[in-house]
């Protein structure tokens, strides 16, 4: 697809998303949970120390790996929790600080979201990736935000994409848009 217009891109990007996220749904809880346990290890080696330290993970949906139970430890290690919100479409995210058993409300798309909207910058940002190839770009679900966010960023966070093995693609054809994650964890 070199030399590809951007509207031959888009289709490609759409199909292939579709086809990854059909492909995880398919996947039975337990090999879900079991892939996540492989992922959360892996990530937590490539974090390191956490104490004092703003790490954003998002709210699992539609199959991703499920890190929830890793927020716990970080915040007993010492770390700040930040979430992601969507607070304007084609807008950068907004990072609200959270700690486990603090309410959360539905937000833009329905996904929980923080209700206290104590707005930070995270040191860490942990991206969840439908796709992703080996140059680290990752494909979301279309939106932009966490390109948009890290292209905004005054100081610019540790990003790390999030996925399964399965979900490597040859190349994502990265646009002038996308940005590169700095590292991409997945479960092989």
């Amino acid at each position: 697809m070199p030399g590809a217009a951007w509207s031959d891109v888009t289709r490609w990007r759409r199909a292939q998303r579709e086809r990854l996220i059909s492909e995880r749904l398919t996947w039975s809880a337990d090999l879900r949970a079991a892939k996540s346990e492989t992922i959360v290890r892996r990530l937590d080696q490539a974090v390191g120390k956490v104490a004092n330290r703003i790490i954003s993970v998002y709210w699992p949906l539609k199959g991703e790996p499920d890190l929830r139970n890793w927020l716990i430890q970080l915040v007993e290690r010492g770390a700040h929790i930040a979430l992601p919100v969507v607070v304007e479409k084609r807008a950068p995210l907004e990072f609200r600080l959270w700690s486990p058993g603090e309410p959360l409300e539905r937000g833009i798309w329905n996904i929980l979201v923080p209700a206290h909207h104590t707005v930070v910058s995270p040191d860490i940002v942990i991206a969840p990736v439908v796709g992703f190839d080996a140059a680290g770009y990752r494909l979301g679900y279309g939106g932009g935000y966490f390109d948009r966010t890290l292209a905004a960023a005054v100081k610019k966070p540790f990003s790390i994409g999030i996925g399964y093995g399965s979900s490597r693609l040859p190349t994502i054809y990265p646009q002038p848009h996308d940005i590169a994650m700095d590292l991409i964890v997945t479960d092989e």
